[in-house]
């Protein structure tokens, strides 16, 4: 039987500094940060950090990231940005910041969107909601528990797909809505029944993306037979 309490998380911690210690590109819109904190990162897949900026008249601006990389212990973890018009904390992150920076975090928080990594999941991500959906693959993939997760992403054409060179494999189905590539058999589309995988019965539903994509795959996901309080959401917007 599944267990559908939260996850009894950590408090997240005071503010730190965390150091930038690598950045690369995913898309033409979406850098990876990989952050070094002074201490080892206790997040959960699933979880996020926030990331403040104090100008120098003392403005601040913050913002909420989810964690892409798999919980390991280490005092390093990696996020990814989407840098969005006009977005405050976004457009600074991808156009000020570089390695060997500082920036000011808190985390981690969160503890319903989380997975243990071991029980069944459908991992279902529009776009940049794949961002949190990583953390779980990862942690399946390096634990040697690929077989308890499927992962569905839908996104817009190869160009917009985060962590291209990673996340292909047997675990993973991606869904091109506008142009596809040319090897595909699936005619772009947007996700339908027909492309959720078979899961064990017990398995729990991980659901990012906007709130259209939640609503739509939240009813395709119940329509394949996982009640509604094994289905966790996670929406978000344009906060910048």
């Amino acid at each position: 039987m599944t267990d559908q309490t939260p996850v009894k998380a950590a408090a997240p911690g005071p503010w730190s500094q965390a150091t930038v210690v690598a950045v690369r590109r995913e898309t033409a819109t979406a850098k990876t940060f990989r952050l070094r904190l002074s201490n080892p990162s206790l997040h959960l897949a699933g979880q996020h950090y926030v990331i403040r900026l104090t100008a120098p008249d003392g403005y601040t601006a913050s913002r909420s990231y989810s964690v892409a990389s798999a919980p390991d212990g280490s005092p390093e973890i990696e996020i990814t940005v989407e840098r969005l018009p006009d977005g405050e904390v976004s457009s600074f992150l991808h156009d000020e910041v570089v390695a060997g920076d500082e920036l000011e975090v808190r985390g981690p928080i969160g503890g319903w969107f989380v997975w243990s990594g071991h029980s069944p999941a459908l991992l279902i991500g529009g776009g940049s909601g794949v961002v949190p959906l990583m953390a779980m693959l990862r942690l399946a993939r390096s634990t040697g528990n690929s077989v308890l997760v499927r992962l569905v992403i839908s996104v817009r054409n190869p160009a917009d797909l985060y962590y291209a060179n990673e996340l292909p494999g047997p675990e993973t189905t991606i869904i091109y809505t506008r142009q596809g590539d040319p090897s595909d058999v699936r005619q772009p589309g947007h996700l339908s029944v027909n492309d959720l995988p078979t899961v064990p019965a017990d398995a729990t539903a991980y659901i990012c993306g906007s709130s259209p994509f939640a609503d739509a795959a939240t009813d395709l996901t119940i329509g394949i037979g996982i009640p509604t309080q094994r289905i966790r959401i996670e929406r978000f917007g344009p906060t910048g």
